[in-house]
């Protein structure tokens, strides 16, 4: 039995309901700090679409989905996986509920540092998304719940599923929109010329 499964065995249902209730807390705390921030809540295009196809137009990250969301649902395999390291670690259990909400405050710190001024010129200047804008409110709870997502199917499938999956994803993206969770991190620590070249080639 894994750190996390035994975890979850020893959860109550009082103590599933609270744990859930506090994911949904952080999710609004998230959506009102958008907000403040003066994150559009929907796309300024006036529109909600399930899912936009386009990779860098002035729809990208204001929607639902996109092919964006395939990153997200990557992070939360990543974080299932890093919490049940941290459990074997520790020798210690790890209850299902608090690795989740780690989890979402983890990845919603990340929507709040990637829609700074800071970080949206990094994006500009650094990769092929010249035209990225920052996200909308919706689009972040969305990529949030794309990362809850992948924590759950991380918790029921077996690990070769899990990065059979993730490989298949990152090679999608890839394919299709010259972009993936990959690409993204190395082109905003490292940026390569090449490779934003390669990228821009197609969009």
């Amino acid at each position: 039995m894994s750190a996390i499964e035994s975890g979850i065995a020893t959860e109550r249902p009082r103590s599933a309901a609270v744990w859930g209730a506090a994911a949904l807390a952080a999710m609004a705390g998230f959506a009102a700090i958008l907000l403040a921030m003066g994150r559009d809540a929907i796309c300024p295009c006036g529109s909600v679409e399930l899912w936009h196809g386009a990779a860098n137009d002035g729809g990208t990250s204001q929607h639902i989905s996109d092919w964006y969301s395939l990153s997200h649902v990557i992070h939360g395999f990543l974080f299932y996986g890093a919490a049940h390291l941290i459990g074997r670690w520790r020798r210690a259990s790890v209850g299902f509920g608090l690795a989740l909400v780690v989890a979402i405050l983890v990845e919603g710190g990340w929507e709040l540092v990637e829609n700074s001024p800071v970080i949206i010129d990094r994006y500009r200047e650094t990769t092929a998304s010249d035209s990225y804008a920052g996200d909308s409110v919706l689009n972040s709870l969305a990529d949030i719940a794309f990362m809850v997502l992948g924590f759950l199917a991380a918790r029921v499938a077996p690990v070769w599923l899990i990065v059979a999956a993730a490989i298949a994803m990152e090679l999608v993206a890839l394919w299709v929109i010259r972009d993936n969770l990959t690409l993204n991190v190395l082109m905003i620590l490292w940026p390569i010329d090449a490779v934003r070249e390669w990228q821009g080639a197609v969009r």
